[in-house]
């Protein structure tokens, strides 16, 4: 039986960028697409990473060596170590002055990353990094220290951290690599590209060779790039002073009394072929459309989807079976704008889909063919039109975030985060905290299975021992 182990924390600094490295003061103005995400809590991944070295290795070598590195990294990407600038005024009507604004703040005399040390205390390093479901309350001990749970509810002029990193020695066995990060300051693409960034300077470190990277690659941050023709700024920041306060109250999730557990999910490609192939037998057999799109993502997504609704708890009583049931993604916008933004821009360029279906539908017989059908036409819409409806952002998301009964997932496969390597090798296990409270599900591309993907859950017990039946019954009867 697995015990509940304990964190000491040891050392608590902050990490800046080498002097003379950064302009002397910076100030960065959200874009529309960072201006949603005022609106919700950060993100909490966590690098689990096998290093089988002893406390003394661990503060005499691993700690100099990630402090060094996250500095050198940060010349390159300081707008993390800054804040998010929250003006004072909530009032709806008030014209969006340039110093009314939300904005990043960077000045190089007093700006950092707050960095944790800690070593665990019995601890078992291997029960954390398993697929099978674990206490979820253990991982919390991990997770840095970070303003939240969303910035809508700070009453401002107030300068925000925007993020926070947490590193913990299981001793002789392995480290844990906590963040905390708003994303106002970036997307998955750029806190991608801060964190490989980071181990590649990192596993570096003490050999004749130092990281080159390509003119190209350097973050591009100059913000005239994003192209506001509708005036989705100025909506965003509306919806943004109007509610304040509201937001303290809204989707709320209390989970004092629920039991809840994590588990990984594995989806591989034998698995997406064989849901592939019911799809395509069924629509041939009784002469339906197929779904426009039937890519490892879609697939993954639709089982998924299915797989969760029908194991809602008993709260589906209040709910009619006409009644819309809700599937949000993220979807990446430098390749979908009309206008050229640089795949190294640092900031947020995401837009967000938002399939619905009927509830009788999903869990019908053919519930993973109309998924599948359902995520498939959003995304053919977002390749066509990512900002046809981006008014509607912030209340569509609002909607899905902590709810019971919609499902919305977070990061991507395409990320690649297990090619993150500090020198240590890739991660062991990479999970996203947030989802506990935000009822999200995370989807990273498999650390060992090409081509797959991993489905990360938090679920209360009851609700994670029933779909995990459901889950592998509905893989192991597919043709």
């Amino acid at each position: 039986m697995f015990k509940t182990f304990t964190v000491r924390v040891v050392e608590q600094c902050k990490v800046s960028p080498p002097p003379n490295t950064t302009p002397p003061t910076s100030l960065i103005p959200l874009t529309f697409f960072d201006l949603p995400w005022l609106f919700f809590s950060p993100s909490q991944p966590l690098f689990f990473y096998h290093l089988p070295y002893s406390n003394s290795h661990f503060k005499t070598i691993t700690i100099p060596a990630l402090k060094h590195s996250l500095s050198l990294t940060l010349q390159h990407y300081y707008p993390f170590a800054g804040t998010l600038f929250l003006p004072s005024s909530s009032d709806e009507e008030e014209p969006a002055e340039s110093n009314n604004k939300p904005h990043l703040v960077f000045t190089s005399h007093d700006s950092s990353v707050s960095l944790t040390i800690a070593i665990s205390n019995g601890g078992d390093f291997e029960h954390l990094c398993n697929n099978h479901p674990r206490d979820a309350n253990d991982f919390h001990l991990l997770v840095p220290k970070l303003v939240g749970p969303n910035l809508a509810c700070i009453r401002g002029n107030k300068e925000v951290p925007l993020l926070a990193i947490q590193v913990t020695t299981f001793p002789n066995v392995g480290i844990c690599i906590g963040l905390a990060f708003h994303h106002v300051v970036a997307d998955g693409r750029t806190f991608s590209n801060f964190f490989k960034t980071w181990a590649s300077y990192c596993s570096l470190l003490g050999t004749t060779s130092s990281p080159l990277f390509p003119l190209e690659s350097l973050p591009f941050y100059d913000r005239s790039v994003i192209v506001d023709a509708k005036g989705h700024e100025e909506v965003f920041l509306k919806e943004w002073r109007r509610t304040l306060i509201a937001m303290q109250r809204e989707n709320k999730v209390d989970l004092s009394n629920t039991t809840m557990v994590r588990a990984t999910f594995l989806m591989g490609p034998t698995e997406m072929e064989q849901v592939k192939g019911l799809i395509i037998g069924c629509c041939n057999e009784k002469n339906k459309a197929m779904p426009v799109r039937v890519s490892a993502y879609v697939l993954t997504c639709a089982l998924l989807w299915v797989c969760l609704v029908k194991t809602q708890p008993s709260m589906n009583q209040n709910m009619g079976d006409e009644d819309p049931i809700y599937f949000g993604f993220i979807a990446g916008g430098i390749t979908r704008l009309d206008f050229e933004v640089p795949i190294s821009y640092l900031g947020n360029c995401v837009g967000f889909g938002r399939a619905s279906l009927r509830r009788r539908d999903l869990v019908g017989e053919e519930g993973v063919i109309v998924a599948a059908k359902a995520i498939g036409s959003t995304i053919k819409k977002l390749d066509e039109s990512i900002l046809g409806e981006a008014e509607k952002w912030v209340l569509e998301w609002r909607v899905l975030h902590g709810s019971e009964q919609h499902v919305h997932a977070t990061w991507s496969p395409k990320l690649k985060l297990y090619e993150c390597d500090f020198g240590w090798g890739k991660p062991k296990k990479i999970e996203e905290i947030s989802i506990d409270s935000t009822r999200a599900v995370s989807l990273l591309q498999s650390r060992d299975v090409e081509g797959g993907i991993e489905i990360g859950l938090a679920l209360p017990k009851n609700q994670m021992e029933a779909f995990t039946i459901l889950f592998n019954q509905t893989l192991n009867s597919l043709p």
